[in-house]
């Protein structure tokens, strides 16, 4: 009887789906495991060489918990719903030829400086309300580099392909097409990335995304652009949505290196949350400028753009702020009406 393979899909791991499966002999066939159709399948066992420095950054311990909700949680692995946990159980037993392991309880290993997240907190205090320009003790923007890196993505390889911007309506007339874009230098204020004076083109995954961020009320028109990205597959964006999901721990091969990776995921969730978070229009001088710098930086590395979630869309939308307006072209217009805007509160 031919031994069970499993495909990329059962893991939802990035490095594993770009590189590892070519490496282990695959063949074409429907996965045994979360039965995707017309999969590169491999032995679960030829995957244990990269699995394995990540196992041995967990230390056992009868008040942990199980390895496959450590890789749940810390690295979404097995987090797409193709796999139960007991599946997934199965597969890493099959991964690491030990079925007893996926039985014991472990606790992750922790860094001994605890990661930068606490430096990017006391700089983001610093650049609101101590020092804008000649910073104490900027953080170590070099590591960041590094994190930043493995968040790169292009509009080609994202779920959507459309991208629009919207424009409140002051009058009855739509705004003519080319003045859908970013505005000009002189009117452009302050934003999310950009500081006032340096206009980027924010776009959203859908129409609706791209209403939404404008905080319309009922009743209110609004423009729509829908905008074509142009050489898509040369643009280099940091993702910022998901950090976790897209960050494999699998691709360093070093117990050590993993270790410091852990402790510095919160920081790059942090940062998307920074670019999500709702501001004030009272705040926007100052509360914008950490993401302005930190958007600044990334620019500064050669990226194009960075994603990341709408904070108000209904729609789980997305934007994208491009720092180069120029790339992206405005290709057709519609006008809309606002119908409903839907208030949640927490006490």
């Amino acid at each position: 009887m031919p031994e069970r393979r499993c495909c990329a899909t059962c893991f939802n791991d990035r490095h594993i789906r770009v590189q590892l499966i070519d490496q282990c002999e695959p063949l074409r066939q429907d996965c045994d495991y979360c039965g995707e159709v017309d999969a590169l399948c491999v032995i679960p066992s030829k995957l244990s060489q990269w699995f394995a420095p990540l196992i041995a950054t967990y230390t056992e311990d009868p008040g942990g918990d199980f390895l496959v909700r450590h890789l749940i949680n810390e690295w979404r692995m097995f987090s797409n719903g193709k796999l139960s946990e007991a599946e997934a159980k199965e597969l890493l037993a099959e991964v690491m030829d030990d079925g007893e392991i996926v039985r014991k309880k472990f606790t992750p290993i922790a860094h001994p400086s605890g990661g930068n997240l606490r430096r990017w907190e006391e700089l983001r205090d610093e650049l609101m309300h101590s020092n804008r320009w000649f910073l104490e003790e900027p953080m170590d923007m070099d590591r960041l580099a590094v994190l930043l890196d493995r968040l790169i993505t292009t509009p080609t390889a994202l779920e959507f392909s459309n991208w629009y911007r919207a424009r409140l309506m002051t009058g009855d007339d739509a705004f003519p097409l080319a003045d859908m874009s970013a505005p000009p230098r002189h009117k452009a204020g302050h934003g999310r990335a950009n500081p006032a004076g340096i206009p980027y083109l924010y776009l959203g995954s859908t129409r609706a995304t791209a209403v939404a961020e404008l905080r319309p009320h009922t009743g209110e028109r609004a423009c729509v652009a829908r905008f074509d990205v142009l050489d898509a597959d040369n643009l280099k964006l940091a993702d910022l949505r998901d950090p976790r999901s897209l960050i494999s721990p699998l691709s360093d091969g070093d117990e050590t290196l993993i270790i410091e990776l852990r402790a510095d995921l919160p920081l790059l969730e942090r940062l998307g949350e920074e670019l999500t978070r709702p501001v004030q229009p009272s705040g926007v001088a100052f509360e914008y400028v950490p993401t302005q710098y930190l958007c600044e930086y990334i620019k500064k590395k050669g990226f194009d753009g960075v994603l990341y979630r709408s904070s108000v869309s209904t729609d789980d939308g997305v934007n994208i702020a491009l720092f180069y307006p120029t790339v992206a072209s405005a290709a057709e217009l519609d006008v809309v009406s606002v119908s409903r805007v839907t208030v949640t509160i927490e006490n």
